[in-house]
């Protein structure tokens, strides 16, 4: 392909973007395929001979295209945001263009430059402490998602503790005392914490642990039961070096305490916090979220995503270090391929020693290019337009208190909630007949009736959503919190309107009252099994990255 061939090539790939995008809100959101579909439809092999643009973009539409789930749709309500916008559409055109590994300084100057530039503008932005900018001892760093983002900043945790609490060690005792505090290390995150905290565990090789946050906790960590969390691992034996915060889990949004538990790092000062705020950071660009960054200086690193809820394309996930030195320390490999005087005199960042690979790609530029195109108003607007939109679907449901329950305060434009199990009060089993549910709510002295009612309610919720996944109008997700069985939707991509949202309602009331009344009707009732036994294995609905 010649640079004239190219030039009719991209226009023609832009105008089918364009049309895909215009049209995205006639398209199913959920793709009819069953798995293994692409391959019928491929050959085996590669072609001897090169093809024409014509046909293989032909392929595109025919091929590919039916078999996406179309995440920028305003029918796509699932798990979190995977924003995309022209200006970040752009970046990545030239980005490719400009194509090289930047894995230092001197590959591309204006790589590793920008990207410590737009890092600190993001942090200046999101009223992140004056102590995570580059101008000081840290600064920022772009990863690919918010789960490889631990990974380093937990291995930077393990070096730093080993080190610091094995220096009084001549040299020959020191590496035996490392070996033996190994066996004994171990991280700690929420029971409500996304699971790239203890993957990155696993990868680090050392222990993980759970600290509590149910329902009478918000699902938030306290000071109270880091403490007792952190008291009970040295009673095992255990020495905790890694804790994982969360401001916004993935489940319900809830946000750990963090005035209480810094007040507790202070007797741990080798104990690295982390935050993730993979979605829910994005809302620190407006000034009524600021308030939860105020204790930020007691942590040691914070990430979040522009590409879920700040008009960005993934990946581009940004993690900020208070220390930079301590990722350089347990991170550095430098061969001698890799010296240059640049490197070697300091004066440079070089940022493969803040990540596990060694090439990076050129994604600043569409931060860049998104923070110049929406401006910090434009950003500010948008995250306050879905949180509005978030708080009248919340309305939507809360209206309908026959049919649902919010199982907790609506956050961050997401709204979780359960069906209420009503089918029991009004079964027309024969009372002669052995019935679970109609026995567990005959009486309030029978002992199980609230774990008959969540489970009945339960069954239900699941049926409902299901029902609803298998009609594809609209996509949704589950999660299962506080052994509730609860449905997921948050609207908060650039296409989502109170229109949509409304739909949506009307799509989840019209399946619920069709199950209640289908289960009415239904001699049997709806049977009632053990809840873990039904929904076994449906645990929390994660984010992608």
């Amino acid at each position: 392909m010649d640079s004239e061939q190219f030039r009719k090539a991209a226009h023609s790939a832009i105008d089918e973007i364009i049309d895909y995008y215009d049209t995205l809100q006639d398209r199913t959101v959920l793709p009819d395929v069953e798995p293994g579909y692409l391959k019928k439809l491929l050959p085996d092999g590669p072609p001897e001979t090169g093809e024409s643009w014509e046909d293989i973009q032909k392929d595109i539409s025919s091929k590919i295209i039916p078999g996406l789930t179309h995440w920028q749709s305003p029918n796509f309500m699932a798990f979190f945001p995977a924003a995309s916008t022209y200006p970040a559409m752009l970046a990545e055109m030239y980005s490719s263009a400009f194509t090289a590994p930047a894995f230092n300084w001197i590959c591309s100057p204006a790589v590793t430059e920008l990207e410590t530039i737009v890092l600190d503008w993001l942090a200046q932005a999101l009223h992140l402490p004056s102590c995570f900018l580059s101008t000081g001892e840290g600064g920022g760093v772009i990863q690919g998602t918010a789960s490889e983002a631990v990974v380093p900043v937990l291995v930077a945790g393990r070096d730093r503790y080993l080190r610091e609490t094995t220096k009084h060690y001549s040299e020959e005792e020191k590496e035996a005392a490392i070996a033996q505090k190994r066996g004994r290390l171990v991280a700690l995150g929420s029971e409500m914490s996304h699971s790239c905290a203890h993957k990155a565990a696993l990868v680090a090789g050392t222990k993980y642990r759970s600290i509590p946050a149910g329902r009478k906790e918000d699902f938030s960590i306290t000071g109270e039961n880091l403490r007792r969390t952190l008291d009970q691992c040295r009673y095992d034996g255990l020495e905790p070096f890694f804790l994982s915060l969360t401001l916004g889990t993935t489940a319900t949004c809830s946000v750990d305490r963090f005035d209480e538990i810094a007040e507790v790092l202070k007797d741990y000062p080798l104990l690295w916090t982390h935050v993730d705020a993979a979605y829910a950071g994005a809302a620190l660009v407006c000034e009524e979220y600021q308030h939860l960054t105020r204790h930020f200086e007691a942590f040691d690193s914070f990430d979040m995503n522009m590409h879920k809820w700040l008009l960005t394309n993934f990946d581009a996930s940004c993690l900020y270090v208070k220390r930079r030195q301590d990722l350089i320390e347990a991170l550095s490999v430098t061969p001698s391929f890799l010296r240059n005087k640049f490197s070697d005199s300091g004066s440079v960042i070089d940022y493969r020693d803040w990540s596990i690979p060694l090439g990076r790609r050129f994604r600043s530029l569409k931060i860049w290019f998104v923070l110049r195109t929406y401006g910090l108003q434009g950003l500010k607007s948008y995250i306050r337009n879905h949180v509005q939109m978030g708080e009248m679907f919340a309305g939507l449901i809360a209206s309908r208190p026959d049919l649902f329950r919010i199982l907790t305060k609506p956050a961050f434009a997401l709204t979780v909630f359960h069906v209420v199990g009503s089918t029991a009060t009004t079964s027309t089993a024969s009372a002669a007949a052995s019935n679970m549910l109609h026995e567990g709510f005959s009486t309030d002295f029978t002992p199980d009736s609230d774990a008959q009612a969540t489970a009945q309610a339960n069954l239900i919720t699941k049926d409902v959503y299901e029902t609803i996944l298998s009609q594809r109008e609209i996509f949704l997700t589950s999660a299962v919190v506080d052994g509730v069985y609860a449905i997921r939707v948050v609207s908060a991509n650039p296409k989502a309107d109170e229109a949509h949202l409304k739909r949506a309602f009307k799509i989840i009331v019209d399946t619920t009252e069709h199950i209640l009344e289908r289960g009415r009707g239904n001699s049997e009732g709806v049977k009632c099994q053990s809840s873990k036994e039904e929904i076994n294995g449906v645990g929390e609905s994660e984010s992608a990255g």
